[in-house]
C-alpha cells in the first residue's frame, strides 16, 4: 500500500506501487508472459465483454491480491480512460456531406452531418473495451512488477543487450533528473521565483534550460566513470530469481484459458 502523497512523477509512483505490491515477489517472467497473452486476447476479441472481463480481473488481482488501494488504482487508470473516452466519441459518429434519411439520429456542424447509428455504437464499444482491457493488462504487469525485475525478465527473454542497457539508463535518469528538477524548483521558490504568473513562466524556462545542461553534464560524468571501470557492454544488477510456484503457474494458465474460452464463446 502506498502511503502519503504521490511521488515526484507519475512513473515514480507506479514504480513505488510495484515495489509495495504483495505480488512483487512473483516470478517476473511469468507475469510478463501472462500479461502479454491477455493483452493479445483483449485486442483480438470480437465482443466488448472480453475487455470488460479483463478490466475487472486486473482490478481484482492488483487491488485484492496485490494490496493496492482502490483509490490509487482508479487514479492510475483515470488518465488512459479519459483518452479512451475521447476516442470513443470520435468513433461514435458517422460523418456525411448531406443528410441521409434512416441513417440514424444526428446533427449538423460546419456543413457536415454527424450521425449515431447502431453500427457506430457497436464499433465504439468494441474498440474502447479492447483498449481498456489491454491497458488493464499492462497495468496488471506494471503495478505488480518493479522496473528492475521487468527489465531482467526482458533480458531472459533474449531482448538485445543494447535495448536492456538503454532501459536501465533511462530508468536511472528519470529519478536523477527528477531530483535535479525539484532541487532547482525549491531553490527558486525560496527566492520568490513564483511570486506571480509572469515570474513563474520565466522561472520555469530557466529551470528547464538549466536542467537540460546539467543533465548532459551528469551524463558525461557517468559515462566517463563507466569507461574508467572498463565498461564494454551489458549493465548487470541484482535480479529477482524467485521461481514460479506450481500454484502461480496454474493460476496464470487458468486465467489465460478462461479468457480464451470466454472470448471464443462470445464469438
Amino acid at each position: 500500500m502506498i502511503t502519503g502523497k504521490h511521488g515526484h512523477a507519475r512513473f515514480c509512483t507506479i514504480d513505488a506501487a510495484a515495489q509495495a505490491s504483495r505480488l512483487s515477489g512473483v516470478n517476473p517472467s511469468l507475469k510478463l508472459r501472462t500479461a502479454l497473452a491477455l493483452t493479445v486476447l483483449s485486442v483480438t476479441a470480437r465482443n466488448p465483454l472480453v475487455g470488460i472481463f479483463l478490466t475487472a480481473a486486473a482490478l481484482i488481482i492488483v487491488v485484492c491480491l496485490g494490496g493496492l488501494r482502490l483509490r490509487e488504482y482508479v487514479h492510475f487508470l483515470a488518465l488512459p480512460v479519459s483518452f479512451l473516452l475521447t476516442g470513443a466519441l470520435v468513433l461514435l459518429f458517422e460523418v456525411t456531406g448531406e443528410r441521409v434519411e434512416g441513417l440514424g439520429s444526428g446533427f449538423t456542424m460546419f456543413g457536415l452531418w454527424f450521425f449515431v447509428t447502431p453500427e457506430t455504437q457497436a464499433r465504439a464499444a468494441l474498440v474502447t473495451a479492447r483498449a481498456l482491457g489491454a491497458v488493464s493488462c499492462l497495468y496488471l504487469l506494471s503495478l505488480t512488477t518493479p522496473m528492475p525485475d521487468l527489465i531482467a525478465a526482458l533480458r531472459r527473454a533474449r531482448c538485445p543487450d543494447v535495448l536492456i542497457d538503454l532501459m536501465y539508463l533511462v530508468y536511472r535518469y528519470i529519478f536523477t533528473l527528477t531530483t535535479m528538477y525539484h532541487t532547482m524548483r525549491d531553490a527558486a521558490a525560496s527566492r520568490l521565483g513564483y511570486a506571480d504568473y509572469r515570474t513563474s513562466l520565466r522561472t520555469a524556462g530557466n529551470i528547464y534550460a538549466n536542467l537540460l545542461g546539467r543533465g548532459y553534464r551528469q551524463a558525461n560524468r557517468n559515462f566517463d566513470a563507466m569507461e574508467s571501470r572498463c565498461f564494454d557492454t551489458g549493465i548487470r544488477f541484482l535480479e529477482n530469481r524467485e521461481k514460479a510456484t506450481g500454484l502461480q503457474i496454474t493460476a496464470a494458465i487458468g486465467l489465460t484459458l478462461l479468457t480464451l474460452s470466454f472470448s471464443l464463446l462470445l464469438r
